[in-house]
């Protein structure tokens, strides 16, 4: 890889600020430069009622499907807060939406029975459609999210609860630190998710900001995220494959080695 195309490089970053750690790093590795606009922030659920009462009656349910360690982290708290052993529910299975999940998930007690290959709703729905018929299936996510899972799997015959866990908003220090950035300039902007591209346009307008920006490459995590982009005129310049954290670093590095 040559580092001589990505230093200096300033890479905007718009994952939440609990998650961005990873992604800068990774960049400050090839030399470039994170610039830290989180522009999702994760709170709590409008109710916990709905995610308690699921999370205390497990055993009701035959799938659980992890959509992210978003996810993950709020169920473990509520968890913690009732003394729900995971490990204990019986008969439980669990589907697990990439291996980051995956491995968080087995951290806290979780028997995880499925990953998919790719770190995407569809082909969760792919591997587990066939196994679903005559189940019901629990399906905590972000409280606004895509519909691809619970359409899907009731269509193959499952019974399926969809629950939040937690929402994404957007910081309200989110256009103001966009300007910021913007001011010093940025070459790129990664987006690690369709919720990134949603609220990266929304602090744009709040701050009087064209969107998208003009000579700025965008570089996306996966397919999702990036007809998200292309759904606000703004044409992905790389895509990551495999869709994770590492992949979106190796699409960046590969988008500036070209030019």
């Amino acid at each position: 890889m040559a580092l001589e195309s990505l230093t200096g490089k300033r890479i905007l970053v718009t994952r939440s600020a609990s998650q961005t750690a990873k992604l800068s790093e990774a960049l400050r590795s090839l030399r470039c430069i994170p610039v830290e606009v989180p522009v999702l922030e994760i709170v709590p659920p409008e109710s916990y009622a709905p995610l308690d009462n699921a999370l205390t009656h497990l055993d009701r349910f035959d799938w659980l499907i992890l959509t992210s360690t978003n996810t993950l982290r709020a169920i473990s708290v509520r968890c913690q807060r009732f003394a729900v052993n995971p490990a204990l529910a019986e008969g439980l299975k669990v589907a697990a939406i990439g291996q980051a999940t995956a491995e968080a998930a087995r951290g806290f007690g979780f028997n995880v029975d499925l990953v998919p290959n790719d770190q995407v709703a569809e082909a969760l729905v792919e591997t587990l459609k066939g196994k679903v018929s005559g189940t019901r299936v629990l399906l905590l996510r972000a409280a606004i999210a895509r519909d691809v899972i619970p359409d899907a799997l009731r269509a193959a015959g499952a019974q399926v609860d969809v629950v939040d866990a937690y929402r994404n908003v957007m910081p309200a220090a989110a256009p103001e630190l966009l300007r910021a950035a913007l001011q010093q300039g940025i070459d790129a902007a990664s987006f690690t998710s369709s919720s990134s591209v949603t609220h990266l346009a929304e602090a744009s307008h709040a701050a009087s900001i064209p969107f998208p920006f003009a000579g700025v490459a965008a570089i996306s995590i996966g397919p999702i995220t990036s007809q998200t982009l292309r759904d606000h005129d703004w044409a992905p310049a790389a895509e990551a494959s495999p869709s994770d954290i590492p992949g979106l670093v190796r699409a960046l590095a590969s988008h500036f080695s070209t030019l």
